[in-house]
């Protein structure tokens, strides 16, 4: 199923903009969310075909947002790939764990994440 829609959730104003502006400069509808709570929600009325979720940010964090997606019904289909700046192996591991797809650190390559984006 080729991706088209994009779900990005990110606390800071300046990741989801250059997220934003990557991937609608690469054809692609995105939405934003700018907490864990407000990712679940928008995941579930928009339904995308990919999530792009931060793990650092107040409330709920990435990892139990991700864990509540890839566990509800009407979202569990919804890829995950995790955009964070934890990069420490065990915190890969607690990500995919969590049931993401992928795990990327920050900053993101633009390259890297269009082939991974493309490959799903």
């Amino acid at each position: 199923m080729p991706v088209k829609k994009i779900l990005v959730v990110d606390d800071s104003p300046t990741e989801r903009h250059a997220l934003f502006e990557l991937l609608t400069k690469h054809g692609y509808q995105v939405i934003t969310a700018e907490s864990g709570e407000e990712g679940i929600e928008k995941a579930k009325s928009e339904l995308p075909d990919l999530v792009l979720m931060d793990v650092v940010m107040p409330g709920l964090n990435g990892y139990q947002a991700t864990r509540t997606l890839t566990r509800d019904e009407a979202t569990k289909h919804i890829p995950v790939i995790v955009c964070t700046s934890k990069g420490q192996e065990t915190d890969k591991i607690w990500g995919l764990r969590q049931g993401a797809h992928d795990y990327m650190v920050k900053p993101v390559n633009g390259e890297d994440l269009l082939l991974k984006i493309a490959a799903l």
